[in-house]
């Protein structure tokens, strides 16, 4: 009984286990009144050194722990049975347990063996001291061995508190969040100089993020305004504002500070506003000459996509709209919700199983809706694709094209791919080709007829003013001079619906469009260059 007369916690550990009964470590640190943490260690060195054994295999229980206003955890808790070694004993059959004395081959994960998760982190972390490595990817390079992102940071929490890892992620004034890809890791070396080895650990993180700004998501948004700005300016283009805002993919707010806040600290970041309208950014390493053919080409593209033909052919969508709504009995029409909610709901994007004029995937369609003539008649699918200007044969060509081959208009049939039965092409156009004559098989027909050959029906600006000189409108108002003078879509459905309600008064209800939008046609004008001669921006006022 020499080791009872031991001092310390080890004395008190092997003063409760001599009654030769088994016990986990909460047993005894319950009858000796010993913390957890000094009992767990006692009889790890009592074992080592052979006064106990242990249970072989470590056995298992359900266990349910209390957090507060985080509620209950429920888990599996392992634990091993401690019993006092007799004179010469090597293992004892008891209870049917196995109890052995301490041997390299005992040792398992959870008791400091060669196979623990804590044990091959922490290798791996000391093998490549040269890299930082995020949380997910060390997870991944040991799944084999059962390792989780969670095993990762708890263990490294503990090493960052001795000073041999660093840890790295969101830093703001409150704390620190990981990144997308979790907390990144990596070894400090500690036969070196602290501060030197904390440089060299800051060093490889600054190495491993590529450039991306750690300090709060607002400069992790201004970093990647610098970066795609760069990457435009490379590709010889400016990059618009628009962009910018998509591609960080958050508030309208958040990308105006993070874009004025790049401004601020980069300086070799420049804006200019084309037109006085639309901001455009550039890096000042961009030539002179390439600098004028980037913004003579966004000016290009400019009044193509806000001149004023793009503004009259999606007021001829909501004319036609207006028309469809309030002439077509029992309509239903189709809605798909968009990215960034900024198109209209009722156009709709088709999947193509074959490429149609240059689209490959998708085309978009105006609008469709569904009609049920009656029970006793199968529903007729409508689709919709509107044309400002002269329409010809390739323009209605191109319309079928899209319907064959999209994946819920077309169908194969034996002579080849054709439209559905019970769908209905509506082409409208302000006007179609009167002079221009199709040939089919010989045959020479105009464009309409051709038209209703291939189920297709035609619908005109005429069709529509029609319906208004019957309503009681006079002839100087048309559907082309409403969408000429209103602003959007918006407002083409609330002129017509004025007139419509009172057409008595619909000619001041066009003097008040065309008053309302006078500074828009003037900034039309400027961007076709018909108010002077357009003012030649000079690099020198840019940079």
């Amino acid at each position: 009984m020499v080791y009872l007369r031991r001092g310390g916690c080890r004395g008190l550990v092997l003063s409760v286990l001599s009654d030769g009964v088994p016990r986990s470590i909460r047993d005894v640190s319950k009858a000796s009144g010993l913390g957890l943490r000094n009992v767990m260690n006692a009889l790890f060195l009592s074992w080592r050194c052979g006064l106990t054994l242990r249970s072989e295999k470590p056995s298992y229980e359900s266990e349910i722990v209390n957090l507060g206003r985080r509620g209950r955890s429920s888990h599996t808790r392992p634990y091993h049975m401690y019993l006092y070694a007799g004179e010469g004993v090597e293992s004892v059959e008891l209870g049917g347990r196995r109890y052995v004395r301490y041997a390299r081959e005992y040792l398992d994960s959870r008791g400091g063996g060669p196979g623990s998760k804590s044990g091959r982190i922490f290798r791996f972390l000391k093998e490549n001291p040269d890299g930082a490595f995020y949380t997910t990817v060390i997870a991944k390079q040991l799944s084999e061995f059962g390792v989780r992102r969670d095993d990762v940071m708890c263990n490294a929490r503990r090493w960052e508190r001795r000073g041999l890892v660093y840890i790295r992620g969101y830093k703001t004034d409150g704390g620190q969040s990981p990144f997308r890809e979790g907390y990144l890791l990596t070894w400090v070396d500690m036969s070196k100089p602290r501060e030197l080895a904390m440089a060299e650990a800051v060093a490889r993180t600054d190495k491993a993020l590529e450039g991306v700004y750690t300090s709060s998501p607002t400069m992790t948004r201004v970093n990647r305004v610098r970066d795609m700005v760069v990457e435009h300016t490379r590709l010889r283009s400016l990059v618009g504002f628009t962009y910018l805002e998509d591609q960080l993919g958050c508030s309208h707010d958040q990308a105006r500070i993070a874009v004025s806040r790049a401004l601020q600290i980069y300086p070799n970041i420049v804006e200019l506003k084309l037109f006085d309208a639309y901001r455009y950014y550039y890096h000042k390493s961009m030539g002179e000459e390439e600098l004028h053919a980037a913004i003579e080409a966004k000016r290009a593209t400019l009044r193509l996509e806000k001149g004023r033909d793009n503004r009259v052919g999606h007021n001829w969508e909501g004319a036609c709209d207006w028309f469809i709504d309030h002439f077509t009995t029992g309509a239903k029409f189709w809605e798909q919700s968009h990215r960034g909610g900024k198109m209209d709901k009722r156009r709709i994007t088709v999947h193509l199983l074959k490429g149609v004029g240059g689209r490959r995937q998708a085309a978009e369609l105006d609008r469709v809706w569904e009609v049920n003539p009656s029970i006793f008649a199968e529903p007729i699918t409508y689709v919709l694709s509107c044309k400002w200007g002269l329409v010809t044969k390739g323009h209605v060509d191109d319309f079928l094209e899209v319907l064959r081959w999209s994946k819920d208009f077309g169908v194969d049939t034996p002579s080849g791919r054709e439209m559905m039965q019970g769908v209905v092409g509506v082409f409208a156009a302000s006007a179609f080709n009167p002079k221009e004559t199709v040939n089919v098989q010989g045959t020479f027909m105009s464009l309409a007829k051709y038209a209703s050959l291939r189920r297709l029906q035609l619908i005109t600006a005429a069709d529509f003013n029609e319906k208004l000189r019957g309503k009681g409108c006079p002839k100087i108002v048309t559907v082309q001079k409403i969408c000429g003078l209103a602003k959007n879509e918006e407002e083409v459905r609330w002129a017509i619906d004025t007139m419509w309600k009172d057409p008595s008064n619909s000619e001041t209800t066009l003097s008040e469009l065309r008053t309302r939008n006078e500074e828009l046609y003037r900034f039309e004008e400027m961007l076709e260059g018909k108010a002077g001669s357009e003012k030649k921006v000079a690099i020198s006022e840019i940079v």
